[in-house]
């Protein structure tokens, strides 16, 4: 049965979609180039529509720009973080025994530390980049992702037909890849999903804690730049609001998308599973 999109699913694309082409445009919609230097501390007017931070650059334009960091690193690090927790999540759940042993003490030794402090300490240790980061935020996010999964993969493997496939020689990559992932696919939809908004709150982070690339333009940095350079204080709302509002409505929208599924649909799924039990 096809899924309906319900009202939180459409508000999280209509959302996700703006974001999207904000990113895209970023030439188009930017009013200034966001590295030129001008009057510091303008205040919101006409030509500088979020006014100027401390070296006089415009923030509408940091801001636009910044759309392309923040989304790039979400869903690379999302889209990574998925695939490991998943092949792991697999493996560990149909394969079982020593396998199983070995991915779940990892998996639980990685849980039991605290993933932001580590990522600060990864990306602190390594040179500043984008994939550096990306590579820090894999390394502590894909833990939760591999549990669930392996879960499920654990009921999916003492369903019958799976017993069946292997009653008949079939091989155990094949029934994992031809039969165990295609069952797998709303979990691993919501779980990328929600990871690309983790993603961008811990890039959002770590900029702000100063530890983002240094001269490309993302949200967090401009929060970091508007907090070290008393824009805060200073009581420069334009410059600290907006990146915050844009992370909250982005993480948002990516929430709101992870409902895909829920709703009537799923109802009358369930009803359905209901009577044929009966």
């Amino acid at each position: 049965m096809r899924k309906k999109l319900n009202g939180r699913v459409l508000a999280g694309l209509v959302i996700l979609s703006v974001v999207l082409l904000v990113a895209l445009l970023a030439p188009v919609l930017a009013p200034h180039d966001p590295y030129e230097l001008g009057v510091p501390y303008l205040r919101p007017s006409a030509e500088h529509p979020l006014g100027t931070n401390d070296i006089g650059q415009d923030i509408l334009s940091e801001l636009i720009y910044g759309t392309r960091i923040s989304l790039l690193i979400g869903v690379v690090s999302a889209l990574a973080v998925t695939v490991v927790g998943t092949a792991l999540g697999i493996l560990s759940g149909y394969l079982g025994g020593w396998t199983d042993q070995i991915i779940m003490q990892v998996t639980n030794v990685a849980m039991a530390l605290p993933s932001l402090p580590l990522t600060i300490i990864l990306v602190a240790f390594l040179d500043a980049s984008v994939w550096n980061i990306i590579l820090a935020i894999c390394i502590t996010a894909w833990t939760s992702t591999a549990r669930i999964i392996r879960s499920r993969v654990q009921q999916l493997k003492a369903l019958p037909f799976i017993q069946i496939e292997r009653t008949m020689g079939a091989s155990g990559p094949y029934i994992m890849i031809r039969h165990i992932l295609p069952n797998l696919g709303e979990i691993v939809f919501i779980r990328a999903v929600l990871s690309v908004g983790s993603a961008m709150l811990t890039e959002a982070s770590l900029s702000f804690l100063g530890l983002g690339v240094i001269g490309q333009k993302s949200w967090g940095g401009i929060l970091h730049y508007a907090f070290f350079r008393n824009g805060i204080i200073n009581g420069s709302y334009w410059w600290y609001v907006p990146p915050i509002l844009c992370i909250s409505v982005s993480v948002l929208g990516f929430m709101l998308l992870s409902y895909y599924g829920e709703g009537p649909a799923r109802g009358r799924g369930r009803k359905e599973e209901a009577n044929a039990g009966n």
